[in-house]
Order: C-alpha cells, then sequence, then structure tokens
C-alpha cells in the first residue's frame, strides 16, 4: 500500500509539471489547467472507489437492504462521474456518452444519469463564435445570415485535450496492471485531429450521403461549403428527436421495429459492404422524424466527424465471423475469431461482439431470446473478466475498436426501444454478409463461367432469406397466424 502511495504522489507531481504547458495562453482559464482536471478526477475517482469499498460493511449481501443501499451507491456514484464529465469536458464528455450508452452492461443508475451527456457538451460562447466566423469568413455574423439561434440545439463534444486524460489512464495502468487500456489513448490521439477538422466532416458527411442514397429513409443534411472552413461548419437544419427519445417516438406514431429495422440496414452496409462507418451514432447524433409529406419516418445521421475505413481482408473477416455467429457455426467462429487476432480468448471475443453469454452464442443468438438473467451474467462477467477483456482489446485489429464502441451505441439504442436481437435484424446482417463476400469472391475470380456460378448462388441465398422473412412476418400477423393454423389443421386431416 505504502508503495502504491509513492507512486500516486509521483503521479501527481508528473501532473503539476505538466500543468505548466498551459500558461503560455493569453487568456488562461483555470478549467484548462491538467492540474486542475487532474485534480478533480483523481479526486472523484477516490470518492467512487471509497464508497463503494466502505458502504457495504455492516449489510448481509443479497438482502433487501443490501440492494436498496447498492442501488444509492450506483446513483450517487454515477451523479459524481456525470459532474466530472461536464467539468472536465472534452474527452471526458466523450467516455460519458459512451458510458450512457452501454444499457445492456451497467446499472441503469448509470445509463439514465449519464445519459444527459449525449447533449449537453460544453459549448462555445457567442463571442467566440463571432470571432472565428469573422476570421474564416471575413464577415460579420449578421452579413451572412438572416437569422441565428444564439442557444444550440446540441454541442459538439470535441476533445480539447487528452493530456489529463492520458495521465490518468497511465497512473491507473501504473496502480493497477491488471488495467491495460493504453489502446484508448492511441485511439483517442490518432482520431481528434480527424474530428476537429470540419471540412473532414463535411467530406464524410457527402460521402455517406451518397453512399446510401438508396435508402429514401436516411436523410444527411447537406454542406454549404461556401459558409464552411476547418473551424465553421454549416448545413441545413435538420429537426427531429432523439432516436431513444420514448415519449416523442410515441407521440409521433413511429413504429419502432421499423426505426430499428432501418438503423440496422444503414450500419449493415456501411461495415459489411462499404467498410466507412460512422463511429458515434449516440442518440444526440441519430435522430428521427415523422415526414409530414409522405407520413413515413426519416432518420437524420449527424456528427461525420469520426469513421472508420475498414481495410478489404478485415472486412471480408469481420463478415465470415458474423454470418457463422448467426449461423451458430461454431468452428468458423473460432477460426474467424483467431484469424481477427483473438486467440485462445475467442469465446470471450464473440460475447464482447454479440452482447451475449457464451451459453447463447452456442444455441444461436438468432434464435435465443435475450432473458433477465443473461443480462445480469453478462454485467457480472464484464467486472469478473477486466484483465482478460483488457488483454484482448490489445490483441485485435485497431480497427475493431471503434467497431465495438459503435455496436455498444448500437445496441444501447436498441435497448432503448426494446428491439434487441430481433430477427429482422440479423436477417440484413446476413443479407450484407452474403452480398459481400460473393463480391469479394469475384474480384478473385478470372472464370467467366465461376463469376456467374457464385452470382447465381448469391442470389438464390438472397432469395432463401427473402422467403424467410416473409414467413417470420406471416408468423407474426393475425392473417399469417390463421394460415398455418388452417395448414396445419389440412394436414391433420390429410394423414
Amino acid at each position: 500500500m505504502a508503495a502504491r502511495v509513492r507512486r500516486l504522489s509521483a503521479v501527481t507531481a508528473v501532473a503539476l509539471a505538466s500543468s505548466g504547458l498551459y500558461l503560455h495562453r493569453k487568456q488562461l482559464d483555470i478549467n484548462d489547467l491538467s492540474v486542475v482536471r487532474f485534480g478533480r478526477a483523481a479526486a472523484t475517482t477516490f470518492l467512487i472507489s471509497y464508497d463503494y469499498l466502505t458502504a457495504f460493511r455492516h449489510v448481509e449481501n443479497n438482502t433487501e437492504e443490501y440492494w436498496e443501499l447498492k442501488s444509492k451507491v450506483h446513483q450517487r456514484s454515477a451523479e459524481r462521474l456525470r459532474d466530472l464529465c461536464c467539468a472536465n469536458r472534452g474527452t471526458f464528455i466523450k467516455v460519458g456518452q459512451h458510458l450512457g450508452a452501454l444499457d445492456y452492461l451497467l446499472p441503469p443508475e448509470y445509463t439514465s444519469t449519464l445519459k444527459v451527456l449525449h447533449s449537453r457538451a460544453p459549448q462555445s460562447s457567442m463571442q467566440e463564435i463571432r470571432q472565428v466566423i469573422r476570421e474564416d469568413l471575413g464577415k460579420e455574423l449578421s452579413e451572412i445570415f438572416v437569422s441565428f439561434d444564439e442557444c444550440p440545439q446540441g454541442a459538439a463534444s470535441l476533445a480539447q485535450d487528452i493530456l489529463v486524460m492520458e495521465v490518468l489512464v497511465k497512473a491507473v495502468h501504473w496502480l493497477f496492471p491488471d488495467f491495460a487500456f493504453m489502446w484508448l489513448l492511441e485511439e483517442a490521439k490518432k482520431n481528434m485531429p480527424l474530428e476537429l477538422d470540419f471540412l473532414n466532416e463535411g467530406k464524410n458527411a457527402e460521402k455517406v450521403a451518397k453512399m446510401l442514397s438508396h435508402f429514401p429513409f436516411l436523410k444527411v443534411p447537406k454542406i454549404h461549403w461556401d459558409l464552411s472552413t476547418k473551424r465553421i461548419l454549416t448545413m441545413d437544419f435538420a429537426d427531429g428527436g432523439q432516436v431513444n427519445d420514448k415519449e416523442y417516438i410515441k407521440k409521433q406514431g413511429i413504429n419502432v421495429n421499423e426505426l430499428s429495422e432501418n438503423l440496422g440496414k444503414i450500419y449493415s452496409e456501411m461495415i459489411f459492404l462499404h467498410g466507412f462507418v460512422h463511429c458515434d451514432p449516440h442518440p444526440g447524433n441519430v435522430l428521427v422524424r415523422k415526414c409530414p409529406h409522405s407520413g413515413k419516418t426519416d432518420i437524420i445521421l449527424l456528427d461525420h466527424g469520426l469513421y472508420q475505413v475498414l481495410q478489404a481482408d478485415f472486412r471480408v473477416e469481420y463478415c465470415k465471423l458474423w454470418q457463422a455467429l448467426i449461423n451458430r457455426d461454431l468452428k468458423e467462429v473460432e477460426q474467424s475469431s483467431r484469424r481477427l487476432g483473438a486467440g485462445d480468448l475467442y469465446p470471450l471475443f464473440a460475447c464482447v461482439l454479440t452482447a451475449r453469454s457464451w451459453t447463447a452464442v452456442n444455441t444461436g443468438i438468432s434464435s435465443a431470446p435475450i432473458t433477465h438473467s443473461e443480462d445480469v451474467e453478462i454485467r457480472s462477467n464484464a467486472a469478473r473478466y477486466l484483465p482478460q477483456i483488457s488483454d484482448l482489446l490489445n490483441r485485435i485489429p485497431r480497427q475493431m475498436l471503434l467497431l465495438l464502441k459503435t455496436n455498444d451505441l448500437l445496441r444501447g439504442i436498441e435497448s432503448s426501444l426494446q428491439t434487441r436481437a430481433s430477427s429482422s435484424s440479423f436477417i440484413n446482417m446476413s443479407r450484407c454478409c452474403v452480398r459481400a463476400l460473393a463480391r469479394h469472391k469475384r474480384t478473385k475470380c478470372k472464370s467467366r463461367l465461376k463469376r456467374l456460378q457464385l452470382s447465381v448462388s448469391e442470389q438464390v441465398t438472397l432469395w432463401k432469406l427473402d422467403v424467410f422473412q416473409l414467413c417470420m412476418w406471416l408468423r407474426s400477423c393475425v392473417l399469417g397466424q390463421w394460415l398455418f393454423a388452417l395448414l396445419g389443421l389440412l394436414h391433420t386431416t390429410h394423414t
């Protein structure tokens, strides 16, 4: 323990020294000092840890009093974490947004408390906004816009720096060697410059809008390039409610199953077919609305700063893995997982990827229903196997990390809509995997006859999936239930 205290003292000294990096700024905000941000984070970490370590000393385990107290500790800790994220801003907001979307993994006290971070990111002052517009566009705000709402609809949660996060992660790893999440820093350092470049964000928005233009329900706000620079992005205003806002969705009469299915279609094509993936689908970036003209539901995709470009070989292997998971081909699950770097941790990899238990993976994720006991098991195992999860995340390719984050955020949305593990989502994923693998095989084939055979095989498989989906729909509707009952009666009479 004394050694750990000495270590912590050394880390604090480093943080104090690093704060000097900010002193050159002309107008210094004390909240931007890394020593202040580090001290705030360290204090919050200590309070949360101390609360969990001491709160249950005199309470018998698994009693009503224990569970009531545990809920209170969860709530206190979640509020402390939320306040820390709001105070430290930047990268802390990003982490808090991600945690707030993990409904299937974290206690409800955490997810409900942290969800406010989806739209309460730090805001720039009007003075700062006017100054940037004056510098970049050479005009005053009033010369460009007829009207300008000073109350933001949302705020970009871009990091101002990651120095404090770097010190904290290294400190935690030093104090607790089992915590090996240094890859978080590597990914943040690589992605932050891209998120801070609004020209890059505009190009991404136009690319994905063109790439998925065959989906009439997907709306990406139009970019106005004449009013955009690296620091300013001007686009059409798009109104809607957050995708997890149940009251708004109910009031608008939006079909949650159709909404979830269409969102799955968008991301299945991004991941499996194109390898160009929007990696920040937290609820603040995915809006929904009823189109006033057609009455159909639109999905509005915002914040295009962070995309993952998947290498072709990786994307093909990822397709094979998901196909194997859906088809309950455990041998291929192991082989694909090993080829993706999971090694002997392939069962854990399959569970992390699907957010299902190993029992459900063995039974078949497309057929095994999600139960409360399975959710409890997953939450318990997440804490129990933290060292193994850390090891796994350090093994797999870096491009997998943003995919896992994206999966987590999408599952959080599905959990809010109560559409997790729906058959339609697996069918759409299967379609995209079939198309992607057939396309890949055709590019490797020189024979025209062989390419024709591959195309025919692809169409037959897609047709089978269409028939299967039709049968699933018939079983779910009243007319279909009546038809299947009649067929069963005729069969019984005939025999």
